[in-house]
């Protein structure tokens, strides 16, 4: 029969102060998601897709109605693009661990992307080709044309790279960081 140990070693633990200390336990800021590429190549798409469709609404749009639609897809995109991105900052994708978010990640930049080139040809087909060059609504509708094909890109990079990383990722995506 073996016999109980004479020295039994024992270890207590507390809980961790850090993690308790109010807003910024709660709110830890993901610096390294602002240097990585998918980081990056959202901030572009903040950066250019507001450029974008602020240069379709100071545009005179009213009176060429695909131009509602290329707001409407412009100001959705950018919204949902900010939202994520303020998320995936404050690492809020860690507390809402019942979300597969590789996935949600990779089927929106899809659907950005669709809706992009979609909005990035209506865009570019409706600048009046005999309206005067160098005036200023011809401008504004041919630069958020161009602004428009750079968000375009960026989103279908952005699938890609999301596309890569559900693909690589283990089986619980909920605690791979997005």
């Amino acid at each position: 029969m073996a016999e109980f140990p004479s020295k039994v070693s024992t270890q207590t633990s507390t809980p961790e102060a850090s993690g308790s200390n109010g807003i910024m336990g709660f709110l830890n800021p993901d610096l390294a998601f602002l240097r990585s590429i998918p980081g990056i190549l959202m901030l572009v798409e903040i950066c250019l897709g507001l450029l974008m469709w602020a240069l379709v609404a100071d545009s005179p749009h009213f009176s060429i109605p695909p131009y509602e639609y290329v707001l409407f897809v412009g100001v959705f995109c950018w919204l949902v693009t900010l939202i994520l991105y303020v998320m995936l900052i404050l690492q809020l994708q860690r507390k809402m661990t019942f979300i597969p978010w590789n996935l949600v990640l990779f089927i929106y930049n899809v659907a950005a992307l669709l809706l992009y080139i979609t909005g990035f040809f209506t865009c570019a087909a409706s600048v009046d080709p005999w309206s005067y060059k160098g005036t200023s609504p011809y401008n504004k509708r041919a630069a958020a044309s161009f602004f428009g094909c750079l968000v375009m890109i960026s989103y279908g990079a952005s699938a890609f790279f999301s596309f890569m990383e559900w693909r690589g990722s283990p089986a619980n995506a909920a605690s791979a960081q997005a």
